[in-house]
């Protein structure tokens, strides 16, 4: 429970309340200072005492260490601007190789000073105003849809470029999601930034599983590449590729499907991505039968397939599920 302090009353009938002392005095209040009052939607009200404070970037300093590459990404998630990294002495060239791929791998962030001994990471992209969270899972919604189309028919027509491409395609994908994570993040400790743009708490973590829902996705269209790669030119039977594309296709559905649902709150769309499952596991039983007939070889590289496509469905229906 927080502070509870009681609501007085003057003579002159104003309503007002005396603020914490220790708040007051970390603040640098005096008497005379001014404060912000901002009424949220749901009638709390938020008093801030550097509203008209120029915000300072944050500064996250990393010594080197065996878990470089993910402190940096969880600096990042955290909303930090600047990530700088020290060490004692020369800093090896195997971890200077680490900090620039992990930068490359996230939105915005980039290589701005380096010594022997120090490397500065900034982010360079504009805090505010902020790019919604919903165009953004917009954007990452519809990378890994084309994803999705891409890894089947590489698959289905054993097209080794393409299978590749979308392998390296999933980089961008990835990027989009830690971006997302970082915005919500910033969202979430700064309230008035939650009231101006208009989404709640409760929200962000729904476009939070959402983005991750998505980002497995990805993953799932990376492994079922991967197998097209491992085929090495094999062709399919017709009788199963028209299988393979039939499955894809209601995995696709299903997955517009579900990104409407989610952000128009539609609970009809969302039961017709649950009302798809019948089609999907007929249509999975048929490749199984017929991927028996394959030589011993191929036969687990179809099944694999087939299960990476299915579990792009079961994602669908966790996003569909997150509308209530």
């Amino acid at each position: 429970m927080g502070d509870l302090r009681k609501v007085q009353q003057t003579p002159t009938g104003t309503f007002f309340v005396c603020v914490p002392r220790d708040w007051a005095q970390k603040n640098g209040l005096q008497k005379g200072s001014l404060v912000n009052l901002e009424v949220t939607v749901d009638g709390k009200l938020l008093v801030d005492s550097k509203y008209d404070v120029e915000q300072q970037p944050r500064v996250a300093s990393l010594n080197v260490g065996p878990f470089l590459g993910r402190e940096i990404v969880g600096r990042y998630l955290l909303g930090f601007d600047i990530i700088r990294i020290d060490a004692k002495e020369r800093i090896e060239s195997n971890v200077r190789n680490i900090v620039k791929s992990t930068a490359n791998s996230l939105a915005g962030l980039m290589i701005v000073e380096e010594t022997p001994s120090m490397i500065s990471l900034q982010c360079l992209m504009q805090q505010q105003p902020f790019t919604s969270p919903e165009k953004i899972l917009q954007r990452n919604h519809a990378s890994a849809a084309r994803m999705i189309r891409d890894a089947a028919n590489s698959f289905v027509n054993g097209d080794i470029d393409l299978a590749k491409n979308v392998i390296e395609r999933d980089v961008e994908n990835n990027k989009f999601y830690f971006l997302l994570v970082r915005i919500l993040r910033t969202i979430i400790q700064n309230p008035r930034l939650s009231e101006k743009i208009g989404i709640t708490p409760i929200e962000c973590l729904d476009y939070r599983l959402a983005a991750s829902l998505i980002e497995g996705i990805g993953d799932a269209c990376v492994q079922l590449a991967s197998n097209t790669i491992s085929l090495s030119n094999v062709k399919l039977p017709e009788d199963l590729r028209k299988l393979l594309i039939e499955l894809q296709s209601t995995c696709y559905d299903a997955d517009e499907q579900a990104i409407k649902s989610f952000l128009t709150k539609d609970i009809s769309l969302a039961e017709n991505v649950r009302n798809l499952q019948g089609k999907i596991e007929a249509t999975y039983l048929k490749v199984e039968l017929v991927a028996k007939e394959s030589s011993v070889d191929l036969m687990p590289q179809i099944l694999a397939a087939a299960s990476f496509l299915r579990q792009i469905y079961e994602r669908s229906v966790d996003m569909a599920d997150l509308v209530v």
